[in-house]
Order: C-alpha cells, then structure tokens, then sequence
C-alpha cells in the first residue's frame, strides 16, 4: 500500500440546500481494503457517498482521490478517475436486457482504468450469464443487484461504492452479495461498503466507521467493533 490513501474525505460538511447533513465528516480508505460505513436510518451514509461521487459538492471540506482533490468536480468526471457508485435503488434500465446494459457501461466510465470485459463480468455472476437476455425488470432483487455491480466492473471501477447492497434481499442472496464483494476485493478492487446491517459489515469490512447524524463516532477494526458493546448498542441499536 502507498502512504497515501486512495480516497481520503476530510472535514466535509454537505448536504442539501439549507439542510446540513454531514458535519466535519473524515474518513480514508486505503488502496486494497474493504472499508464499511455502518449506521441507522438517516445517519448520513447516502450522502456521503453523494458527496464523494460528486452528485453533490460539500460546503466545506475535501475529497481526495489518489491525491486530486476532487471536491468539486460532478459525477461524470469522478466516473472517469475510477470511482462507481451502486445505488440502493440500483438504476439499472429495466427496459434493456441484461447484456445491453452491460453494453451501456462499456461506452463510458473510466478510459485509464483496467475493466472487465462484458464477457468477463457475465462469467462472475452465474445468474446474470443464464439470463442475458432477459430484461432488467424480469431479474430478481439479487440479480439486480449482481447486474448493478457488473455494470461498474464493465465501466472500470477501481473503488466501488456500494450503497445497501444487501437491503430487502433474502438471506441466503444476502451471502451471495457478500460472496461477489469479497471476489471483488480479490480482483483489486476497493470497496466502500455502507450498510445498516452491522453484521456483514464485521464480516467483510477490514475497518468499519460508525456514522450517527453526519458525524463519525468511531472507527476500528471488525475486532475492536464487535468488541465494543457500548457503540454497538448506543449508534447500531444491536449486540454482536
């Protein structure tokens, strides 16, 4: 790993218009970790990944990537750099099959990045290479999902940011998501992984952040966290 981070978000306040989400948020990420940012419901955790994708500028505060301060350019540039942003909602195009969204991502994203070919997307996920040409809208919840993440390997992400993945999906889906993250993770890519669901966060996460209205409250490992019944139950409303 080099000295420096791969993204590293510091003193950031955003949010949107008058109302301030995040306050004097840091955090960094280093180039190979899997890194999560666990909190409830409206903690803040959709914005941040906002304001790192450029989709919003913080008010104050930077974003850098491998060293460019990257704060206030907007999600089109930042797509080029390497970064991709896999909605809750997922945004795929339910009209298209799944091949042509795939296609779609092969025309833009980052030009200096390593991608993977739609071939090469379709052979990691089982389900979307026996369906690709059926239509978004026919896969299910985790085949979206799938569909969401091997559209930004196509477009050439080297940090994905990943939002909820493995919200409203059936548990035994829920592993295979976990699966895919850490097959992502082998290939080189870098993960920033926000959930609510504490648990997968301590089993994929090599650093967790614990977000609580805009604010990070705490960072460490999956051990220390785990370990750490008083955050646990006083920010995630859970015991490990």
């Amino acid at each position: 790993m080099s000295a420096e981070p791969l993204l590293s978000v510091d003193a950031v306040d955003s949010g949107y218009g008058d109302t301030q989400v995040l306050r004097e948020l840091s955090l960094s990420i280093d180039e190979g970790e899997i890194v999560s940012l666990v909190g409830r419901n409206g903690a803040g955790k959709t914005t941040t990944l906002r304001t790192i994708m450029g989709i919003l500028n913080p008010t104050s505060g930077t974003v850098r990537y491998r060293g460019e301060d990257i704060s206030m350019l907007d999600a089109t540039e930042t797509v080029t750099r390497g970064l991709a942003l896999v909605p809750e909602e997922r945004q795929i195009f339910p009209e298209l099959t799944v091949r042509e969204n795939l296609q779609i991502a092969d025309h833009g994203g980052a030009s200096d990045v390593d991608s993977l070919s739609i071939e090469e997307a379709l052979e990691m996920f089982e389900n979307l290479n026996a369906r690709t040409e059926n239509a978004g809208s026919s896969l299910s919840g985790g085949e979206q999902q799938m569909l969401a993440i091997a559209r930004a390997l196509v477009g050439g992400a080297d940090l994905i940011l990943l939002d909820e993945p493995t919200e409203g999906l059936a548990p035994y889906i829920v592993q295979d998501v976990m699966d895919i993250v850490r097959e992502l993770n082998d290939r080189g890519i870098t993960v920033l992984l926000v959930e609510q669901n504490v648990h997968v966060c301590l089993e994929l996460a090599d650093r967790n952040y614990v977000i609580n209205q805009g604010e990070i409250v705490y960072e460490g490992t999956a051990e220390d966290l785990e370990a750490n019944d008083e955050i646990l139950d006083r920010y995630l409303g859970v015991t490990a």
